[in-house]
C-alpha cells in the first residue's frame, strides 16, 4: 500500500465494522500509524486486546483516542499530525433515528462538520466520508441527516484548496454491526422465527471488503467535492432471508412482520438529478461537485444544455440476485462460514 507509506491514518468510528475492516486491510503494510477514534472505551479495549493477540509484532501501530465527533475539541486533539482521514462515525439505525432525529443531526451532520473543520485546520491531505443510499431521495431521519452530511461535505470542499474532501455512498453492508443477517442467525440459533419486514422490498448488498474498495477508489480517483458510488447488485429481502435460512437451517420458519418506521420499498444510489452530470467509471459512478457560485444572474445568460443519458440507479433496476447467487455471495464472508461451523458444532453436542 505505497499510497499510505509512512503516513498516519485516522478512522472516526474506528471500532465499528468498517474500522475493523480497514485495520485488517492496512495494518500489515508500510503505513506508519492508524488512529482509532471513537467514544466507546469498552469496544476500544476489546479491539486493543484482539489486535495484540493476533498481531503482537505490529500492534504498536494502532493508537486509540477516546472522543466524540460531536465535540470538535476532542476531534482536533486526535487530528494533529494526521495525513488521511476515513470518517465512518455515524448513527446508522433507521428506527432509532426516527425516534431521536436531533441525535442523528448532532452526530451525522454537525459531527461531520467538526471532522472536516479539524482536518482542514490541521492540514490533512485527504478526508473520505462514508454515506449511504438512504441519503438519495431520503424519507427517514437517518437518510435526511446523511443527505445533509453530503451537502456539508460538498460545501466544505468548495472552501479549501489544501484538503481533498470526498464522499462515498453505498448500500447495505452484509453482516456489519447492527445489520439484519446477524439478527437472523441469532434467531435461527435460538429457535425463533426469522423475521422480515416485507419480502418484496429490495436492497443493495455488498461486503465490508467491497466497502473498503470503494473508499480506496475514492481516495485514489476522487476529486475535491466528489460523491463516489459503487455499482452494487441487489436482492429482495425475501430472497436474502431464504438464502440465510437455506445455509443454516432449510426448514426454519420465516415470518413477515411488516415495514418498520421510516423504511423504503427500494433504495437509490444515484438520483436522476445526479445522472445529469455523473461520470461512468466502470464499476463506479463519480458525481462531481457543482462548482457554480451564488451569482445566479450569469446563468440566465449562459446555461448548460447538455445532459448525460444515465438514469436513476436504484435497487429495483440494478442486477437482482436470486437465492443461489446470494448464497454464493454470503459464503465468501468469513463471518458466515464461522457461524455455520459454530452452529454445526452446537448441533453435534
Amino acid at each position: 500500500m505505497s499510497i499510505f507509506k509512512n503516513s498516519i491514518l485516522l478512522i472516526t468510528g474506528g471500532t465499528g465494522s468498517f474500522g475493523n475492516a480497514v485495520l485488517n486491510r492496512f495494518l500489515d503494510t508500510d503505513i506508519a500509524e492508524i488512529r482509532v477514534f471513537s467514544r466507546d472505551e469498552k469496544k476500544q479495549d476489546d479491539m486493543r486486546h484482539e489486535i495484540q493477540a493476533r498481531m503482537p509484532e505490529i500492534c504498536g501501530k494502532v493508537k486509540f483516542y477516546i472522543g466524540d465527533v460531536r465535540d470538535v475539541d476532542s476531534v482536533r486533539d486526535a487530528m494533529h499530525g494526521v495525513d488521511y482521514v476515513f470518517h465512518a462515525a455515524a448513527l446508522k439505525q433507521v428506527p432509532s433515528c426516527e425516534f431521536f432525529p436531533l441525535e442523528a443531526v448532532r452526530t451525522n451532520v454537525l459531527g461531520t462538520d467538526h471532522v472536516l473543520t479539524a482536518a482542514i485546520g490541521e492540514g490533512v491531505k485527504t478526508v473520505i466520508c462514508l454515506s449511504t443510499d438512504k441519503a438519495a431521495y431520503p424519507v427517514n431521519a437517518m437518510g435526511i441527516s446523511k443527505a445533509m452530511m453530503e451537502k456539508v461535505i460538498v460545501a466544505k470542499a468548495r472552501t479549501t484548496s489544501t484538503t481533498k474532501v470526498c464522499c462515498t455512498r453505498y448500500g447495505n453492508v452484509m453482516c456489519s454491526r447492527g445489520s439484519v443477517i446477524p439478527l437472523w442467525i441469532e434467531q435461527i440459533r435460538s429457535g425463533d422465527p426469522v423475521t422480515i419486514t416485507e419480502p418484496s422490498m429490495t436492497r443493495f448488498i455488498m461486503s465490508l471488503e467491497e466497502a473498503v474498495d470503494l473508499v480506496l477508489f475514492a481516495f485514489q480517483n476522487g476529486e475535491r467535492g466528489d460523491i463516489l458510488v459503487q455499482k452494487s447488485p441487489a436482492c429482495t429481502i425475501g430472497t436474502l432471508a431464504r438464502a440465510v435460512v437455506e445455509l443454516f437451517d432449510p426448514k426454519h420458519e420465516i415470518r413477515v412482520i411488516g415495514i418498520r418506521h421510516g423504511e423504503k420499498m427500494y433504495e437509490t444510489l444515484l438520483t436522476n438529478e445526479e445522472c445529469a452530470h455523473a461520470v461512468d467509471k466502470g464499476r463506479f459512478y463519480r458525481v462531481p461537485c457543482d462548482k457554480r457560485d451564488l451569482n445566479y444572474d450569469k446563468y440566465f445568460i449562459h446555461g448548460d444544455m447538455e445532459r448525460n443519458l444515465l438514469t436513476e440507479f436504484n435497487s429495483n433496476n440494478t442486477e437482482l440476485l436470486d437465492v443461489e447467487q446470494v448464497k454464493e455471495k454470503l459464503l465468501l464472508l468469513a463471518y458466515i462460514r464461522e457461524e455455520m461451523e459454530r452452529m454445526k458444532e452446537n448441533k453435534s453436542k
